[in-house]
This record gives structure tokens, sequence and C-alpha cells, in this order.
């Protein structure tokens, strides 16, 4: 599922890797992470991510890039695409 992805500009107005993944460090108004298929808090109401480019941006959010395999063609191929990833990483999870 990862290997060999090929890049893609993020899709305006998307925000699904906000929403579909966990994310388990500390970020701004969330200290204790962030639950699978939560809104993160630092989503602004257009979909954009509120501490893009600062320091107290998570590195697990840093890594994550958009690719064609993740984004595919709308948003809810995104969101299945990060919501499958997630249970297939999840420690005791059913993938």
């Amino acid at each position: 599922m990862l290997a060999e992805m090929k890049a893609v500009v993020c899709r305006e107005g998307c925000g699904a890797c906000c929403i579909a993944p966990s994310i388990h460090s500390p970020l701004p108004g969330m200290p204790h992470g962030k639950p699978a298929g939560v809104r993160c808090v630092q989503l602004t109401e257009d979909n954009r991510c509120a501490v893009f480019g600062q320091p107290e941006r998570p590195a697990f959010c840093g890594g994550l890039r958009p690719s064609e395999e993740m984004c595919g063609e709308t948003r809810t191929h995104a969101l299945q695409w990060l919501e499958r990833l997630e249970r297939a990483t999840t420690p005791n999870s059913p993938a």
C-alpha cells in the first residue's frame, strides 16, 4: 500500500488526513493526541491546517504526504484509504 506512491498537490478543502488517522502526540488544543475519525481541532472551517508550517505541528502530520494512491480523485476515497491504513496499522485491530 505504501510502496512507490506518487506525490501530488494536496486537494484544497479535503482535510481527510486531519480526520481519519489517529495522532498519538500532543497538539495545540488536543494535549492527548487525536483519535481516529475525529476532526482535528486545528482543522479550519475551510479544511485547512491552522498549524501548517508551525513548530507545534506534530511530526506525524508533516510526514503524511498526499499521493495519488491515498488521495485518489475524491475526498471520500482519501477518507476510506486513510481509514483502511489506520486499521491495518493499529495493534489488535481487525484489518
